[in-house]
């Protein structure tokens, strides 16, 4: 980046390494971490695969099994957070988002580009979570409607790069991602 001033140009940076992240299975910003709050209180956090990425929408998506753990937590609070580490840049992105879980017909076109392959990742029995008798006591059928994209609308970005002089900025969907600068 060539003015380490420039909030628009930084947002820019962090929204590239998460459309790489979408486009390239190689891309630190392919596997975020996904942290959720469980009905309990409990934060919850995983990993999950990047598959979508709109700048301009400011938005995120993700697929998953309509019967995990984060399909559970997000029907009791809607948010989510992401966390992304791209140790190239030494950068840090911190995303806030609102989510909305789509299933049925309004995610067939999503399923129709999913390899038969990887559909298998979508109808595990028992049910993801459930105590098994041996490591290998499940099934994993290719369920379409189990298949689910959670639609992940963005709310703040945080992001801290960590070079010789640490830079961090904040940015709101309420302010039309202007950006302020932070304290690293």
């Amino acid at each position: 980046m060539s003015d380490p001033n420039d909030l628009a140009a930084f947002l820019a940076q962090a929204w590239q390494h998460l459309s790489r992240g979408v486009a390239d299975r190689r891309a630190p910003a392919r596997y975020p971490t996904f942290a959720t709050v469980g009905p309990d209180g409990t934060p919850q956090s995983r990993t999950v695969a990047l598959r979508g990425a709109s700048p301009s929408a400011g938005t995120l998506e993700v697929h998953t099994d309509i019967v995990t753990d984060k399909v559970t937590a997000l029907r009791h609070t809607p948010v989510a957070a992401l966390h992304v580490w791209i140790p190239r840049s030494d950068l840090q992105i911190r995303v806030t988002a609102q989510v909305e879980i789509l299933t049925g017909d309004a995610v067939q076109s999503q399923w129709n580009q999913i390899p038969a392959g990887s559909r298998v990742s979508y109808g595990t029995l028992p049910d993801p979570g459930t105590p098994i008798d041996h490591v290998y006591a499940f099934e994993k059928p290719a369920e379409r409607s189990r298949f689910a994209v959670l639609a992940c609308t963005v709310t703040a970005l945080d992001l801290v790069h960590l070079g010789e002089q640490h830079r961090r900025a904040g940015y709101s969907r309420a302010d039309g991602f202007a950006g302020r600068w932070l304290a690293p």
